[in-house]
């Protein structure tokens, strides 16, 4: 009889928790439409397509896609040492070829410098470059 006893005892023990839980859960969603602000406040800055070893024509299209799924009007290409003349290329190939109403706003040239490689004692200058590309 004690075996029967404890068995329904712990059937009774387990709904009571899951309502508990159940609650919290409700008390989840509440939080979620914080999210949507934030994102909102993103749209707002200009998109930046940072560029690196892969072919022009990649970031040609993401340049493409970042003017037409953002709904931005301007976007920045950031490039720094060898990627600069990536950078120019993108530029060029999209505001010939793809987008006929681009124009390139400003260009900024600056240096970084890189902390020392490996076996290296001293650190490195690296030149960098910002291209802005605007819609008409």
């Amino acid at each position: 009889m004690t075996e029967e006893t404890t068995k329904p005892i712990q059937k009774t023990e387990e709904p009571k928790s899951q309502p508990v839980a159940e609650n919290q859960e409700k008390s989840m969603p509440k939080t979620t439409p914080k999210k949507p602000e934030t994102s909102k406040k993103s749209t707002k800055k200009p998109e930046v397509v940072f560029i690196g070893n892969k072919p022009p024509m990649s970031y040609v299209m993401a340049v493409i896609t970042a003017f037409s799924s953002n709904g931005t009007n301007e976007i920045t290409l950031k490039a720094r040492g060898r990627s600069i003349t990536t950078a120019v290329d993108t530029a060029e190939i999209t505001r010939r070829r793809f987008l006929k109403d681009l124009t390139v706003t400003t260009i900024a040239i600056g240096t970084e410098e890189m902390p020392p490689r490996q076996g290296q004692d001293r650190a490195r200058m690296v030149s960098t470059m910002e291209i802005k590309l605007a819609k008409k």
